[in-house]
């Protein structure tokens, strides 16, 4: 897996460079650090599984350069990393042909299943577009937090049913319950969104 880092931060792409490495043993990660370089990268690198950008880099505007990219890359998934916390920028950037937006305060653990989700042909968005800022309290069981838990770690039903000692069947109605209270359709989701919210916590 080829993975092209975009940033004007050495320090930053650094950091993800180190993250990545939980995606995938063999990802090699290439870097670029502004947006003339970023165009050349991959035009030079046809074999890019995925573009994860900054918006706000030395040169062209990000969002100028990813309606270019989109248009010439079509094939190319493409998530950006930005420091923004406005719901526009995150909803403006999905618009434009992104296939993610990952705020550069997110945990490594965020960031891995958010890849993971935008790799598995999915669209990732963080929380704070779908809310206006209020975040409800949750209402999840203790069973469906443990349930959750072993979910996180990558647990099949049948593993989660001998570790609680609870038939599937049970393990997959405590899922379902998750996947409603969450707003979500799959796993990978849920399990966004529980870390996002702080429902999850890793140690």
């Amino acid at each position: 897996m080829k993975i092209l880092i975009a940033d004007d931060h050495a320090l930053f792409r650094e950091g993800v460079v180190h993250i990545l490495q939980g995606l995938d043993e063999n990802v090699i990660s290439i870097e670029s650090s502004n947006v003339e370089q970023t165009l050349s990268m991959v035009s030079e690198n046809d074999d890019l599984d995925l573009l994860l950008m900054d918006l706000y880099m030395p040169g062209q505007n990000g969002f100028d350069a990813l309606e270019v990219l989109t248009k010439s890359h079509p094939a190319l998934p493409i998530v950006v990393l930005s420091a923004s916390n406005n719901p526009q920028d995150m909803r403006k950037t999905i618009q434009m042909g992104a296939m993610g937006f990952i705020r550069k305060d997110s945990t490594g653990n965020v960031m891995l299943n958010a890849l993971r989700l935008v790799l598995a042909g999915e669209i990732y968005t963080p929380s704070q577009m779908m809310n206006t800022g209020n975040e409800q309290a949750h209402h999840l069981t203790q069973r469906q937090l443990e349930v959750l838990q072993l979910m996180e770690q990558g647990c099949a039903n049948k593993v989660i049913a001998d570790e609680l000692s609870i038939s599937e069947a049970t393990v997959k109605m405590h899922i379902s319950a998750i996947f409603r209270e969450l707003k979500v359709s799959n796993r990978t989701q849920a399990v966004l969104q529980a870390l996002e919210k702080n429902i999850l916590c890793r140690q």
